[in-house]
Parts: C-alpha cells; sequence; structure tokens
C-alpha cells in the first residue's frame, strides 16, 4: 500500500518575466518502509516538489493522498495532524533553525503546537531524542550557532522525527556538509529509519549519496519524472539519455575514461523548449524528440522512462 500518492502535481509561479512551470505534472509514491531518491540537477524543482508535498507550498494543480487522505488544499487547521506524521529535513542546517531559541527550546516547540503530554513529558521526550541522534543533554541550553554543521543537522533530525511521522522528506540534508559528516548523518537516518520505521522521500543532486541508500530511484528533469526505477535497475540498465549522464557524472575510480559533462545548461522552467524536454542537450536527439513529448511509460513492472528512444538506450 502507498503511504503518499502524488498525481499529475503541477507548482506553477506567475510574474512579470513569465509563467515559472517549477513542477509540472509529476506522479510518485513512497510505500510503507521504502526510502525514494529524487535526484536531478539544481534547479530542476526537485526542492519545490518536497515543499508541496509536505504543503509548505500550495499546488496549482493535481492531487496528494496522505494515507489515502487527500490533503491538497487542506487549510492550516485541517493540515496539523497531518504535519505530525508528515516532516521535513531541510537543507541548511544553519538556516532551518531559530538562532533565538535554545536547543531545548526548538525540540519542544513541536511537542508544544501538537499538544504532546505536559512539560515533564515534553522535556523527556527532547532528552530522549537528543540522545538518540548522538548529542550529550547537556547542550539543551546552547544556541545554533555552537554547534557545527553535523551537529545542527542532527539536531535538525530531531526535531522532524520528535512527533514519530510516518514519512519524511529530506530535501538535500547533507549537501552543506563534509563528506566524512555526510556518511554519519546518512548512518543516523537509516538507524532511524529502522527503530522508528520510517519511509524517506529522499532529495539529492548527487547520485553517489543515494547510492546506498535508496529502494527504488526517481529521476527528475526541468519539472517531470523522467525515470523511474527500482535501485538495482537503475543502476544496471538506465535507459533515458539524462540518466546516463548522470550516472557517468558519478566519480568511478575503475572507470577508464572520464565522462564528458552534460552539454549546455538547464533550460529556465520559464522557457520548456518543445518536444522533449532534455531534447536541446540529448545526444541522441532525433527530429521526433524536437516536436513530441514523450509520457512514462512501463518497461517493466517496476521501471518507468519518458523517452521516444528507450529501447534503443
Amino acid at each position: 500500500m502507498s503511504l503518499l500518492s502524488v498525481t499529475d502535481l503541477r507548482t506553477h509561479y506567475s510574474g512579470k518575466a513569465g509563467l515559472l512551470r517549477a513542477v509540472d505534472g509529476v506522479s510518485l509514491s513512497v510505500g510503507q518502509g521504502e526510502t525514494v531518491g529524487l535526484v536531478g540537477e539544481s534547479g530542476c524543482g526537485k526542492s519545490t516538489l518536497g515543499k508541496t508535498i509536505t504543503r509548505l507550498v500550495s499546488p496549482t494543480k493535481g492531487r496528494i493522498l496522505f494515507k489515502d487522505e487527500d490533503i491538497t488544499h487542506l487549510g492550516d487547521k485541517a493540515l496539523r495532524p497531518v504535519r505530525r506524521r508528515l516532516q521535513m529535513i531541510f537543507q541548511d542546517p544553519f538556516g532551518s533553525l531559530n538562532p533565538r531559541q535554545s536547543i531545548k527550546d526548538i525540540l519542544a516547540a513541536p511537542l508544544v503546537v501538537h499538544g504532546y503530554g505536559d512539560r515533564a513529558a515534553r522535556a523527556k521526550r527532547v532528552e530522549d531524542f537528543l540522545d538518540r541522534v548522538g548529542l550529550p543533554r547537556h547542550v539543551l541550553s546552547h544556541y545554533p550557532h555552537e554547534f557545527s554543521g553535523g551537529q545542527r543537522q542532527r539536531i535538525g533530525i530531531a526535531r522532524a522525527l520528535i512527533l514519530d511521522p510516518e514519512l519524511v522528506v529530506c530535501d538535500e540534508p547533507v549537501s552543506a556538509l563534509d563528506r566524512s559528516i555526510q556518511a554519519q548523518i546518512l548512518n543516523l537516518l537509516s538507524a532511524m529509519k529502522t527503530e522508528l520505521n520510517l519511509s524517506y522521500l529522499f532529495i539529492s543532486h548527487d547520485l553517489s549519496v543515494v547510492r546506498y541508500f535508496t529502494d527504488r530511484v526517481l529521476v527528475m528533469y526541468l519539472g517531470r519524472i523522467v525515470e523511474s526505477a527500482d535501485s538495482k535497475t537503475f543502476w544496471a540498465q538506465p535507459k533515458h539519455p539524462y540518466t546516463h549522464a548522470l550516472i557517468d557524472a558519478v566519480p568511478d575510480p575503475d572507470r577508464r575514461r572520464h565522462a564528458a559533462p552534460i552539454s549546455g545548461d538547464l533550460p529556465s522552467p520559464r522557457n520548456i523548449p518543445p518536444g522533449c524536454r532534455f531534447h536541446p542537450r540529448c545526444p541522441s536527439v532525433t527530429a521526433l524528440c524536437r516536436t513530441d513529448e514523450p509520457a512514462l511509460r512501463a518497461l517493466s513492472p517496476t521501471h518507468e522512462v519518458a523517452c521516444h528512444h528507450a529501447n534503443t538506450m
């Protein structure tokens, strides 16, 4: 059963420069206990999609089902019980924490908002989650600026998980951290998933981060999903040219030659190319690609791709 089901989701912004189609017709699902990776270049719409799913941003069109409840257009009051079960970990471990609040107040705030227990119960809950993310209890009186980036991200993780959510959207949770610290945070997220029976939608532009962390991978390009596959198939049999390019860009000491970078720049979501959105940068482009936009089609029960020539890739 799908914990999350998103259908034809669109998040558009109107402005003097024209219509910006950040998310432009995305359908996806996340199953109970599953970790789904969402990858793509910066600017492709991943973060906007994550914020729309968690209703931090209002969608323009489409439907978001969470545990079979339609949350697409719920108001703030109706969303409150949903937010307890659907949380988000943000990219910036400093900017996402209130610099004027102590760690104790930061972690207690969600408990207060959602009416969790009395003051003593909340204090114990805060201490328990500080223990779980590997920070000593004496830091409860400290403030965010007194911590390293990795420590601040541990605090952000504790805040997101303290309400016992079922699904957590992780928006580039390690991209601002050093490689050595990234591994620690990924190990923590993995351990918490098992301990708390969590599901993750894990957003990243770095495939090397998601390779050993996800059960399934979605590739996003210019507002749409262009490939979806279970992790084993994704790495062994990618079919979209963009996916090939992303995988080739992952550092591999066994590769005999370095992969050529993806040609050109990501087009603006205000000026999306006709036909296949990737065709201006695709090494296998044909006339059909320039005029007809391919829909996601199933190659197998666990593999979908939006490419006219997937069978030849």
